[in-house]
């Protein structure tokens, strides 16, 4: 199933079906592409704006960069399905005998890897931006800022919720040092997409006072 190509009704219905994939990974990396699709909205409603011409430049740079950052993010939402589809057919190889055993010892290793890097990227792409998320809600045009704002929930829910399917993930592999240092890059980049968000909404709050 190609999940990015659905319509947004028929990936809601696929979402809320028995089937296990799209889950909270593909829901997760879809935020994320939300995320950077929202900044760069708001900053192109700052773009050409004389009230926010200081700010052109800046907001031009950032447009481009979540361009990009967006399309990436939204084949995101394939690969995390793709991924968990390859630790299930792993977990079904056989294992009759003492050869099979090890095969399949390797493949599911192997799957769960990249079931734990594709949330993981969507999590380190994410924190790429999220310097750009706070930049438009403080310097972007402010009848965008709850965008803006929007922006930095839909990061947070990306980062934290990519980074559970990266740690339960983690919890079967037996690669202590790949574990190991996942979980120290995945801790610096939760802490900042929370610690973004709490400063957008302050910038929220002030622009409601």
């Amino acid at each position: 199933m190609n999940l990015i190509e659905l319509t947004l009704n028929k990936f809601v219905e696929a979402t809320a079906s028995s089937e296990p994939v799209p889950g909270g990974g593909s829901v997760s990396a879809l935020c994320g592409a939300m995320a950077a699709a929202l900044t760069k909205m708001v900053a192109g409603l700052t773009i050409g704006k004389k009230k926010y011409a200081d700010a052109q430049p800046q907001m031009e740079a950032i447009a481009e960069k979540l361009g990009m950052a967006t399309n990436l993010l939204a084949r995101s939402v394939d690969l995390d399905s793709d991924a968990y589809d390859q630790v299930f057919q792993a977990y079904k190889l056989p294992k009759d005998t003492d050869e099979q055993k090890d095969m399949r010892t390797a493949a599911i290793q192997h799957a769960l890897k990249n079931a734990a890097t594709v949330p993981f990227s969507v999590c380190k792409l994410v924190h790429t931006f999220l310097p750009d998320i706070e930049q438009v809600a403080e310097k972007g045009n402010q009848n965008a800022i709850t965008d803006a704002y929007v922006a930095s929930l839909c990061a947070r829910t990306a980062v934290l919720g990519a980074g559970a399917n990266v740690r339960i993930n983690l919890t079967s592999i037996t690669d202590a040092e790949f574990v190991n240092e996942m979980i120290k890059d995945l801790t610096v980049i939760e802490h900042d997409a929370q610690e973004m968000e709490g400063k957008v909404r302050k910038l929220l709050d002030k622009a409601l006072a």
